[in-house]
């Protein structure tokens, strides 16, 4: 079983930060990559960022040079430092991991999500 837990949203002026985290626990061989999309209500959901576990990240351009991912792979960790936030950076945001699991094949699990509000 393999479990993802967010952690870190809030409601936060334009502006402001947030940092979220996102700890994967659980049986599995390793983790590929992880990251964060976000989802705002009647809509798909989109990828912010992903980094893989060699440290290579690819941001979306609605968030380059405000958010910044980082892994820390002893702790199978991932977090999302957000900055200078707008309020239209308002949505759910979930965290992913692509889990090489103990069968051999790869599988992608889900945090359960984290409100994120910028609003004056």
């Amino acid at each position: 079983q393999v479990q993802l837990v967010e952690s870190g949203g809030g409601l936060v002026q334009p502006g402001g930060s947030l940092r979220l985290s996102c700890a994967a626990s659980g049986s599995f061989l390793s983790i590929n990559s992880m990251g964060w999309y976000r989802q705002a209500p009647g809509k798909q959901r989109e990828l912010v960022v992903s980094i893989t576990n060699s440290g290579n990240t690819n941001y979306v351009d609605f968030v380059k040079g405000r958010f910044t991912i980082s892994r820390d792979n002893a702790q199978n960790t991932v977090y999302l430092q957000m900055n200078s936030l707008k309020p239209e950076d308002t949505d759910v945001y979930y965290c992913y991991a692509r889990f090489l699991q103990r069968n051999g094949l790869f599988n992608t699990y889900w945090g359960q999500g984290t409100q994120v509000t910028v609003s004056s």
